[in-house]
């Protein structure tokens, strides 16, 4: 047996239409009634119905015109239109009635038990089509969010999404709770169509939550609290009937996450599963943004360890170093940098080991110090490339490496430059311009590394970075390089404010950047 419905009976005889509406109440119906076209259009727009009976002749509009605009408004055209008529009875009409949009046509006079069985194959039909309507709807709706759950890049992204997405799709006022690496607790509400909020919640929340559910329950269990219960976990929550939340674990070892709904109106079997698949989804998704934060923050930590971790004092030249890893990747590359004193003179490096990965920054370690090594017993550019090149060739014959060499006189200005495949130092300042001298790269094959000897006048600037800084999809390297050239012509007084426009300028990359700007004094 169909659940009764809301039935719109449309005629303008009274007694046919008493008839009618009897038949329907006695099946359980509730029964609306209009004598004409134009009250029966006006009532649809002012209230739900499920089923039209519909009369072909009507005083005021034709009933094949009312079934036409009924089936042409979106908000109506799902309801089923039954025609009925006692004058239009013949196979055309039928036809008419059928092609103009009506779902049955019933010619009188009708039978009682034939009319109740049509409207009931209406109503099911027809709540059937809509459920999967709704459903299919509502399926394309939780690919969307989970998507852009996994896109997110923070978690404040991550909840926003989620609060969000899962009020719309139900169509209810929305909370989730979450743990973050760092501790804390971070709690999002949302209602339909309104941006989520932040709100704080106490450390131990998700934990007391927890121990509402039952003893037995799996890593994700659906249940309902009433609204006093949940005011003695939070204070200040904004509901006043029950609420159905998913709690949801991927691991034993994993914090559970938490999403739930107001549940005035109870949730059916379809939005129950809806949920339990947003918290799911929610609780995989806080887990895999956990582990890339926790992964990177561990790669960052290693790789600075392996840099120089203070700028050295040298009198008559100022130095400001920048190294910023790559916003999206957890692995740590081989960019690092050294200034180094030498006697009254400095040494100025900046290399690139191809790669990015545990292996290319074990390799980049092993290159600087053997770098730092070279210079102990003598101060020849070339030798100290020569030296690294026949290391890189021996120990990591599949490698290579580029590395740019600057030794500064700070004192008479006298600079040597020596280069392995990396770009060019720049000279910054008006008429800002490249070192022209470059040699193969380390690791490639025998090279005579050739050393290039020039001044740094006093106040000149010379600026060197590795290739992360002007790397870009949408450019050639030649087009990137003179875009951080034009930037160049112009130097800030404070070196260092130099350094963040230069990265700023070109924002974060896939790939990390070192950088290291010199100056010598005036």
């Amino acid at each position: 047996m169909t659940e009764p419905g809301t039935v719109l009976v449309v005629d303008d005889t009274p007694t046919k239409r008493y008839i009618l509406s009897s038949w329907l109440r006695r099946a359980g119906h509730e029964v609306v009634e209009a004598d004409g076209g134009e009250e029966a259009l006006r009532t649809l727009s002012a209230r739900h119905v499920d089923l039209v009976v519909l009369d072909v002749r009507l005083p005021d509009i034709p009933g094949f015109e009312v079934c036409e605009r009924i089936k042409a408004n979106p908000s109506t055209a799902a309801i089923p239109v039954i025609q009925v008529s006692a004058n239009a009875i013949t196979v055309a009409d039928r036809a008419e009635g059928l092609e103009r949009g009506a779902d049955a046509y019933l010619a009188e006079p009708i039978e009682p038990a034939e009319f109740a069985a049509t409207v009931e194959a209406m109503l099911r039909y027809y709540r059937a089509r809509w459920r999967a309507e709704l459903m299919a709807a509502r399926l394309a709706n939780l690919a969307d969010v989970t998507l852009r759950m996994n896109e997110a890049e923070t978690f404040s992204q991550l909840l926003t999404v989620a609060v969000e997405g899962s009020a719309e799709l139900l169509g209810r006022f929305c909370g989730t709770l979450a743990p973050l690496p760092d501790g804390r607790t971070r709690r999002y509400r949302a209602r339909p169509g309104e941006p989520a909020t932040a709100h704080p919640a106490a450390s131990d929340v998700l934990d007391r939550l927890a121990r509402e559910a039952p003893e037995e329950a799996a890593r994700t269990h659906v249940f309902t609290l009433g609204a006093d219960t949940w005011r003695g976990l939070l204070p200040d929550v904004q509901v006043e009937g029950d609420v159905t939340g998913v709690l949801c674990r991927t691991k034993k070892s994993r914090g559970s996450v938490y999403l739930g709904v107001e549940a005035e109106q109870p949730l059916d079997v379809d939005e129950i599963n809806l949920l339990r698949q947003l918290g799911q989804e929610l609780a995989l998704a806080v887990d895999a943004l956990r582990a890339f934060t926790e992964e990177h923050a561990i790669a960052l930590t290693l790789q600075r360890s392996l840099l120089p971790s203070r700028i050295p004092e040298v009198p008559g030249l100022q130095v400001a170093m920048r190294y910023q890893p790559a916003v999206d990747n957890v692995e740590i590359g081989g960019d690092f940098y050294e200034v180094l004193p030498i006697g009254d003179r400095v040494l100025v490096a900046i290399g690139d080991v191809e790669g990015h990965s545990l292996h290319a920054a074990t390799v980049m370690a092993e290159l600087r110090h053997a770098m730092r090594a070279s210079f102990i017993g003598q101060v020849d550019l070339s030798a100290s490339l020569d030296l690294l090149n026949q290391m890189m060739r021996r120990y990591h014959p599949r490698m290579t490496a580029t590395l740019c060499l600057v030794l500064i006189n700070p004192a008479t200005g006298e600079v040597e430059v020596a280069n392995a495949g990396h770009i060019p130092p720049l000279f910054a300042g008006p008429g800002c311009y490249y070192h022209g001298l470059g040699n193969l790269l380390l690791g490639a094959m025998p090279e005579e590394y050739q050393v290039d000897r020039l001044k740094l006048p006093p106040g000149g600037t010379m600026l060197l970075f590795t290739d992360g800084l002007v790397e870009d999809r949408r450019l050639s390297l030649d087009e990137s390089l003179e875009n951080a050239r034009r930037l160049a012509e112009t130097v800030e007084d404070d070196l260092e404010d130099f350094a963040e426009r230069m990265l700023g300028s070109f924002g974060a990359g896939e790939d990390d950047v070192a950088l290291v700007v010199v100056r010598r004094d005036a």
